[in-house]
C-alpha cells in the first residue's frame, strides 16, 4: 500500500514475524503510526519493508501481519482472502452438515475475525479495531461470497473492551433468526446464535461427537452437557443417556433437541458436574460411556494450576465411573493447557484411579478451525478416547 502509514518495529519484533507469528505488541513497535485503527506498512530499524499490518492504537497487539507485501486492503483484497478461507470448507458444506466456521482468524491469514456459518445465516466476530475499520468491505464480501440470508455480529467478547471498542450483538444484514436448526452427520440440534456459547454452538466438537456416536453403549453420562450436542449422539447407540449441567435453560434446550430427534432415552440431571460426579462415585455408580467436556477452567497463564487440578478432579473420578470397557472421551478448550499437559493430567488421573486406562485417540481441532504450527493461539481444543482396560 504505497504511501500508507507506517509502522518501525524492533528488531524482536521483525523476528517475531519471520518465525511465522503475525502479532506485534505495543513494547514492540519502536514508532507508531500517526493513523487511526486500519492498514498500515511496517519497516524494521533499518528502514526495510516487513509487510502489511492491521493497526490496532489502543491494543496491546499493536500489530496483526496480513500480507508480507505491500498491499492495498480494499474491497477485491477482502474478498479474495475470506474467498479462500470460504472455499477450503467447500467439501464440509454437504448432506452431513449445514453448519461449519468459514473464518478461523490467525489460521486463515485474518487476524482477529471469526465467521461461522449456520444453515443460510453467518454469524460474526470483529475482535480487533484494525478489523473493524473494514466492517463495510468485509460484509459486502461476505454477501457476495455466501449469499447469506442475514449476518449476525456476536462482538460481545470482552476482548473487544481491550481494543477501544464497544461491545453489543447487532444484525449487519437481514435478520438472523433467533434459534437455527442445524444437521450434523444424522443429529439434528438447535443453535442459539443470539445469545449462546460462542456464536451460538460448539462446531468445534463436530468430529469428536460423531467419534463418540460410534463407540457410545449401555448407560452413558454426558457431563457439562450444555445443549446435548454429545447426547445426542450418544442416545443413537445407547440404552440410556443421563445429560448433567447446571443450567436450567441449557437442560430446557436438550429437552428439546432430544425431541427434535424422536429421542425419548436422555434424561437431563441439573447438578453440578463435580458435586454429581463425587455424589455418584460414592452410590458405586457405573456407566459404560462418559464425556466430559468442560468450560475453559484456564482463563489465562496464572489460573493454569488451578485448572489442572480441576480437570484431574473430574477426569479421576469419570474414571473410577467406568464399567469395565467402558469409554471416556474427555476434553479441555484450555489454550494455556498444552497438549503435553493434558495428556501428562491423563496420565496422573489414571494412576490415581487404579485403572488400566487405554488411549484410543487424541483428538484435536476440525478442519474449519485449523491450527497453524507457528502460530499457537491458533489450537486450543485437545481431546482423548480412553477405554478401561479392567
Amino acid at each position: 500500500m504505497p504511501n500508507a502509514p507506517q509502522a518501525v518495529i524492533s528488531a524482536r519484533g521483525a523476528r517475531r514475524w519471520q518465525d511465522g507469528h503475525p502479532w506485534i505488541f505495543k513494547s514492540d513497535v519502536v514508532s507508531r503510526p500517526e493513523s487511526p485503527a486500519g492498514a498500515v506498512g511496517v519497516t524494521d530499524q533499518a528502514g526495510r519493508f516487513l509487510g502489511t499490518a492491521l493497526w490496532s492504537p489502543a491494543s496491546e497487539i499493536s500489530l496483526r501481519l496480513v500480507s508480507r507485501g505491500e498491499e492495498s486492503l480494499d474491497a477485491a483484497w477482502w474478498r479474495a482472502r475470506i474467498g479462500a478461507a470460504v472455499q477450503r470448507r467447500a467439501a464440509l458444506l454437504d448432506a452431513d452438515t449445514n453448519a461449519c466456521r468459514l473464518v478461523h482468524g490467525e489460521g486463515d491469514g485474518l487476524p482477529s475475525f471469526v465467521v461461522d456459518r449456520y444453515d443460510r445465516w453467518l454469524v460474526v466476530q470483529l475482535l480487533s479495531a484494525g478489523l473493524e475499520a473494514y466492517r463495510r468491505e468485509i460484509v459486502e464480501a461476505l454477501v457476495a461470497l455466501t449469499g447469506a440470508e442475514g449476518i449476525l455480529a456476536r462482538n460481545d467478547a470482552s476482548v473487544r473492551t481491550r481494543e477501544g471498542l464497544s461491545k453489543g450483538v447487532e444484525p449487519l444484514v437481514g435478520i438472523v433468526p433467533e434459534t437455527i436448526e442445524v444437521r450434523e452427520h444424522g443429529v439434528r440440534y438447535l443453535a442459539a446464535p443470539h445469545d449462546g456459547q460462542k456464536t451460538g454452538a460448539f462446531l468445534d466438537q463436530r468430529e469428536a461427537r460423531v467419534l463418540v456416536g460410534t463407540v457410545a453403549r449401555g448407560v452413558a453420562l454426558d457431563v457439562f452437557s450444555y445443549h446435548g450436542s454429545f447426547a445426542l449422539h450418544l442416545a443413537r447407540r445407547a440404552r440410556r443417556v443421563r445429560a448433567v449441567d447446571a443450567s436450567t435453560a441449557a437442560l430446557a434446550r436438550v429437552r428439546e433437541n432430544a425431541a427434535l430427534n424422536g429421542l425419548t432415552n436422555i434424561e437431563p440431571v441439573e447438578a453440578d458436574a463435580f458435586d454429581f460426579l463425587r455424589a455418584e462415585e460414592k452410590l458405586g455408580a457405573r456407566y459404560d460411556s462418559i464425556v466430559l467436556d468442560p468450560p475453559a477452567f484456564a482463563k489465562n497463564r496464572a489460573s493454569l494450576a488451578g485448572a489442572i487440578r480441576g480437570y484431574r478432579d473430574i477426569n479421576l473420578r469419570a474414571m473410577k465411573l467406568l464399567a469395565p470397557g467402558g469409554m471416556l472421551y474427555t476434553a479441555s478448550c484450555s489454550y494455556h493447557l498444552s497438549k503435553p499437559d493434558f495428556l501428562e493430567m491423563l496420565r496422573e488421573s489414571a494412576a490415581a484411579s487404579g485403572r488400566r486406562m487405554i488411549l484410543r485417540a487424541v483428538t484435536g481441532q476440525p478442519v474449519d478451525h485449523p491450527e497453524v504450527l507457528t502460530i499457537p493461539e491458533t489450537g486450543y481444543l485437545k481431546g482423548a478416547l480412553l477405554e478401561a482396560g479392567d
